[in-house]
C-alpha cells in the first residue's frame, strides 16, 4: 500500500475511536455505571490492538525482525513516537514535574536531546548496516561472537528493567479502571501485549503502535484541554499555563505561612527523628517493638476489645520487619519519607532547592547528570534504534528521526502544563477540605495503593504535608480530580494502557530477537530453518513475557525511576561500543567488549551501592548523584576503558575496516 493509503486507514481509525469514546460518553449520560464505562475502555484497546496484530501476522524473517524494511518514514516516525512514550512519559512525566518542578524538565531536556544524538551519531550509520538487531552490529563491527553476547547480556538487562516498568503500569491502569486485583491487571494487560509481537513480530507491533499514537496522543492532550478551558476560558494549555504558575505561586506563598501546615511538619520531624532513635537502638529496639505488640495484643483479648482495635494491632505485628538488618532499611525509607514530608513546599519554578536530604549544590548535580545519562541512553536504547532498520533507506531513516521528535513533542510541550494545572487544582480544591467530605477518587486510588492521606495533627482538615501521592497518579487522576466525566477518565486509562503496551511490545521484541537471532542462529545453531528461528524467538518472547509480569506483580519502584535506570543501563553499555565503532577505526574486539563490561558493572554497582533496594544508602554517593542516574559513571567508565584497551591490544582486522567502511559509505543507500 502506499502511504496514502495507509494513512486514510488510519484516519478512519481514529474517527472510529472518537465515535466509540462519543458512544461511551452518551451511555454514561445515560446512567451507565462508572466501572462499566472504564472496563469497555480497557477492552475495546486490547481487543483493537489483538486484532491489528492477527491481521499483521508473518511467517517471513525479514517480516518478522525489520517489517519488511518498508515503512514509510512518517509512520515510523508515530510507531517510533509510540514506542518511546513509554508509561514513563505519559504516567510518570507530569507527576515528575508535579513533584520536582523546575527540576523535573531534565527529564524532558534529557529525553528530547537524546534524539538529536540518535539522529547524528548513530540512525543513518546502522541503517547503511541493515542486518536485524544492534548485537549484529557489534559481531560485525568487532569481529567475533564475544561482543555480540556481550551486547545480548545488556539488551535483556537493559530493556528486562524497561518493561517490567510497562508491565507494572498496565496492572496500575487495569486494576483500576477494570476493577481487578493489580496482579491480575498485570497479566490480563500482558495478554495484549503478546497477541501483537507474538503472532507478527516488527511488522505487527509497528502497525499497533501507530494506532497506539493516535490514542496516546488524544488521550493525553483531551483533559488538559478541558482544564485550560475550565481554569483559564483558554483551550491552549502549553500556552496558558504560565498564567496559572503565577497564581499557584500566590497559594504556595499561603501554605507556606499556613500554622497548621507547620504544625503537621513538626510532628513529622518528630516522627523522623524516632526513627533514628529506633535505627540507632537495633536489635533491641525491634524486640522491645515486637514485645510491646505481643503484650497490647494480649490485653486486648483479655478485655474483651473490639475485634477492629485487635485486628489492627495484629496487622502492625505483622509488618514488623522479620530481622535488623530488614528493620534497618525499612526504618531509614520510613525515616527519608517523614523527612520529606516535613519540608515546607518548595515553589514550582525554583531551581535546584536545597532539602533535608539533598543540598542545592548536590540538586544541581543531579540535573546535569539526568540528563546526561537520558541523553546518552535514548541514543543507546535497543528497542529505539531497532526501529530505524525498518525504513526503505537512510534517507527514510533521517527523515524518520524528524517525524518521531514531532510526534513526541506534542506530548512533551504539553507535561508541564499538566503539573501546573493538576497542582492548581489539588491545592486549591483539596488541600484545606474537611478530611470527612474529601472527593472519592483520593479513596478509590488509595485502594491501588497510590495515595495516601493521614490525619497528623488530628484536626480533621487536609493539610498538604498529609497528602501522599505517587508520581504516576497525576495524569490518571488529572480527569477526576478536575470533575471531569467519567469517560475522559476511561479515555486517558486507554491513553496510559496505549503507551505501556506500544513500549512493551517493542521491548519483548527487542529481548527475543536478541536471543533467537543472536543467539541461537549465530552461536547455538547456524544452520536453523526459518520456521525454527521463528519458533525459538516467540517462545523466548513468551518466556521473558512472564518473567516480567511476574515482577512487575511485585511492585517495583516508581514506573519514572525504574525506567530512568533502564536508561543508565542502556547508555553504559552501548553508547561508547556503537559511537567509538562508527567513528573511531582504532577500536577493537577487546577494547569494546571491556568497554561494554566495564559501562554496565559500573553502572549496576553505583545502583547497588546508593539505592536502598539493594541495601545500599545514598550516604555513599559521589557528588550526590542519585541511582535513577548512575549511567553517568558507567558512561564515562566505558569510554576511558574501551580506548585503553583498544590502544593496548593488536588493531582491528580487514573485516572491521570493510564493515566500517560500508558503514560510513555515503553513497550506500
Amino acid at each position: 500500500m502506499t502511504p496514502a493509503q495507509i494513512g486514510r486507514r488510519y484516519v478512519l481509525f481514529a474517527i472510529c475511536f472518537a465515535l466509540y469514546i462519543g458512544l461511551l460518553a452518551l451511555a454514561e449520560g445515560a446512567g451507565a455505571p462508572a466501572h462499566w464505562i472504564g472496563f469497555a475502555v480497557m477492552l475495546a484497546s486490547i481487543v483493537m490492538y489483538a486484532a491489528i496484530g492477527v491481521f499483521s501476522r508473518t511467517a517471513d524473517v525479514t517480516e518478522y525482525y525489520v517489517a519488511g524494511r518498508r515503512i514509510p518514514a512518517i509512520f515510523n516516525g508515530m510507531a517510533t513516537a509510540a514506542d518511546w512514550m513509554s508509561a514513563a512519559s505519559f504516567l510518570g512525566m507530569a507527576g515528575t514535574l508535579y513533584f520536582a518542578g523546575y527540576d523535573g524538565l531534565a527529564f524532558v531536556m534529557g529525553w528530547t536531546g537524546g534524539f538529536v544524538l540518535v539522529s547524528l551519531l548513530l540512525a543513518p550509520y546502522l541503517r547503511r548496516f541493515g542486518q536485524f538487531t544492534i548485537p549484529d552490529f557489534l559481531g560485525e563491527r568487532y569481529e567475533g561472537r564475544l561482543p555480540r553476547l556481550i551486547g545480548v547480556c545488556a539488551v535483556v538487562v537493559a530493556s528486562f528493567v524497561y518493561v517490567v516498568a510497562q508491565i507494572y503500569g498496565v496492572g496500575l491502569i487495569t486494576s483500576r479502571f477494570a476493577n481487578i486485583e493489580f496482579e491480575i491487571g498485570v497479566f490480563v494487560g500482558l495478554a495484549g501485549v503478546l497477541v501483537c509481537s507474538f503472532l507478527g513480530g516488527m511488522r505487527a507491533v509497528t502497525w499497533t503502535q501507530v494506532a497506539q499514537y493516535i490514542v496516546i496522543i488524544a488521550a493525553y492532550l483531551t483533559p488538559v484541554v478541558i482544564l485550560s478551558w475550565k481554569v483559564t476560558g483558554v483551550p491552549v494549555p502549553q500556552v496558558m499555563y504560565g498564567q496559572v504558575l503565577q497564581r499557584l505561586d500566590a497559594v504556595e506563598t499561603r501554605l507556606l505561612a499556613d500554622p497548621a501546615e507547620a504544625e503537621v511538619r513538626e510532628a513529622l520531624i518528630r516522627r523522623a527523628e524516632q526513627y533514628q532513635v529506633r535505627i540507632a537502638a537495633l536489635p533491641e529496639s525491634l524486640l522491645q517493638e515486637r514485645a510491646t505488640l505481643v503484650a497490647r495484643i494480649s490485653a486486648l483479648q483479655q478485655a474483651n476489645a473490639p475485634a477492629r482495635d485487635v485486628a489492627q494491632a495484629q496487622r502492625q505485628l505483622r509488618a514488623l520487619p522479620p530481622d535488623p538488618e530488614a528493620a534497618r532499611v525499612q526504618w531509614d525509607r520510613e525515616y527519608r519519607e517523614a523527612l520529606l514530608r516535613s519540608e515546607p513546599p518548595h515553589r514550582h519554578a525554583e531551581a535546584f532547592p536545597s532539602t533535608a536530604l539533598q543540598s542545592s549544590e548536590h540538586a544541581r548535580n543531579n540535573f546535569i547528570a539526568l540528563v546526561f545519562v537520558l541523553m546518552i541512553g535514548t541514543a543507546g536504547l535497543p528497542h529505539v534504534l531497532m526501529r530505524y532498520y525498518t525504513t526503505p533507506g537512510v534517507a527514510d531513516t533521517r527523515r524518520s528521526v524528524f517525524w518521531s521528535l514531532l510526534f513526541i513533542f506534542l506530548l512533551y510541550i504539553t507535561a508541564p502544563a499538566y503539573a501546573v494545572f493538576a497542582k492548581w487544582e489539588i491545592y486549591s480544591n483539596v488541600v484545606g477540605s474537611a478530611i470527612s467530605s474529601l472527593p472519592s477518587w483520593l479513596f478509590s486510588w488509595g485502594k491501588v495503593g497510590l495515595i495516601a492521606v493521614e490525619d497528623v495533627n488530628l484536626d480533621g482538615i487536609l493539610q498538604l504535608a498529609e497528602l501522599s501521592l505517587n508520581p504516576d497518579v497525576i495524569v490518571l487522576a488529572t480527569p477526576e480530580i478536575a470533575g471531569l466525566p467519567y469517560v475522559v477518565s476511561g479515555l486517558v486509562a486507554a491513553g496510559g494502557l496505549a503507551a505501556a503496551l506500544s513500549t512493551a511490545d517493542g521491548l519483548l521484541l527487542t529481548i527475543s530477537s536478541a536471543l533467537s537471532h543472536d543467539v541461537y542462529y549465530h552461536v547455538i545453531n547456524p544452520r536453523a530453518t526459518t520456521s525454527r528461528r521463528l519458533l525459538v524467538s516467540k517462545g523466548t518472547l513468551m518466556v521473558v513475557a512472564v518473567i516480567a509480569a511476574w515482577v512487575a506483580s511485585l511492585r517495583p519502584d516508581s514506573i519514572l525511576f525504574t525506567v530512568g535506570f533502564a536508561f543508565s543501563l542502556a547508555g553504559a553499555a552501548f553508547f561508547p561500543a556503537l559511537v567509538c565503532g562508527i567513528f573511531w577505526r582504532r577500536a577493537n574486539k577487546w577494547g569494546a567488549v571491556a568497554g561494554m563490561l566495564a559501562g554496565l558493572l559500573g553502572t549496576l554497582a553505583y545502583a547497588v551501592r546508593t539505592h536502598s533496594f539493594f541495601g545500599g544508602s545514598m550516604d555513599n554517593a559521589w557528588l550526590g548523584i542519585q541511582p535513577i542516574s548512575s549511567g553517568v559513571f558507567g558512561v564515562c567508565a566505558g569510554f576511558v576503558v574501551l580506548v585503553a584497551v583498544s590502544l593496548l591490544t593488536a588493531a582491528p582486522g580487514r573485516h572491521a575496516g570493510e564493515v566500517l567502511a560500508e558503514v560510513r559509505s555515503p553513497a550506500k543507500p
